[in-house]
């Protein structure tokens, strides 16, 4: 009697379905084959779980499945087709990465002060400076010190693709919704073209013009409640990326010099990052990387 196990795929198939707690010959049934890849349960893989999805939202309906008009009168208007794609990436994003966000404060009076010197000579170039550009530019160099962060998850999770450019997303609220147009090569772009890049991408959104050279293929996006209010949030990861900076509104806030208290400017950062890449302790040493470099703008013009 032959007692020998018959080979049903490749070790890496074998693999996937240990990793992912998938019996191999369950996939070769289902599949009508004799012999799998990698590919072939990772298909398998992938559909059963976009079919478990769906099923989880049909269920969740239930709870939205309701006859408002019954309660008081009402009015109804259609979900455009971008907000609708909008949903649909944040619902994916808060699904499959396991997201934490870290916060701190961290001082900008020095920032501050240099913008007032240089406000005038700047509105004479028709430009403004504001925090944003120090921010991204922050962001780019501590990009470079931690490489890791500057990547993304191949789709099967079993490569980490390192970036050899530095592209910032900047996330914008429009009329008709939120785009994030990219910067391109941050690291190569001085204060100034960086606010030109902006001024342009802003009026480009507005004005429903982007195209698709200006979307996409980010480092990182940085998204900004700077003008608006509230202390914190958690903004939520753009895939692939691993990481989004959300920026709040500065405030004031007594700081002890070894005598007494004295007021200084401060700006509220938040940064949710992919913990399956990205760990705390790297997460809190890119943080306050950029918080050093933006407490410190020295270290930014250099």
């Amino acid at each position: 009697m032959n007692n020998e196990k018959i080979l049903l795929g490749t070790p890496t198939a074998y693999q996937f379905c240990d990793d992912n707690g998938i019996a191999i010959e369950m996939v070769a049934k289902a599949l009508s084959k004799s012999f799998l890849s990698v590919e072939d349960v990772q298909v398998f893989f992938n559909t059963q779980s976009l079919a478990k999805n769906n099923s989880s939202k049909n269920q969740a309906s239930k709870y939205w499945d309701i006859d408002h008009a019954a309660f008081g009168d009402i009015r109804i208007e259609s979900v455009d087709n971008f907000s609708k794609i909008t949903a649909e990436n944040l619902s994916a994003a808060v699904q499959v990465i396991p997201s934490v966000t870290h916060g701190d404060n961290f001082s900008i009076q020095k920032i501050n002060d240099f913008r007032q010197q240089v406000k005038e000579e700047l509105k004479l170039q028709n430009r403004s400076l504001t925090l944003l550009p120090f921010i991204i530019k922050a962001m780019s160099k501590s990009l470079k010190k931690f490489p890791k962060i500057n990547a993304s998850l191949s789709a099967d999770g079993e490569k980490l693709i390192y970036k050899n450019f530095i592209h910032i997303g900047v996330a914008m609220q429009t009329e008709y919704g939120l785009v994030v147009p990219v910067i391109r090569n941050v690291d190569k772009k001085n204060l100034l073209e960086i606010i030109d890049d902006l001024q342009n991408l802003t009026t480009l959104a507005r004005s429903k013009k982007l195209k698709q050279e200006h979307l996409g293929g980010a480092s990182i996006t940085v998204t900004s409640l700077g003008k608006i209010a509230g202390l914190r949030f958690t903004p939520i990861i753009n895939p692939p990326e691993l990481a989004i900076l959300g920026v709040s509104k500065t405030l004031i806030e007594p700081v002890w010099n070894g005598q007494e208290f004295l007021p200084e400017m401060k700006v509220p950062l938040d940064l949710s990052y992919d913990h399956r890449v990205i760990n705390g302790v790297l997460a809190s040493h890119f943080m306050t990387d950029i918080g050093n470099r933006i407490s410190n703008p020295e270290l930014i013009l250099i």
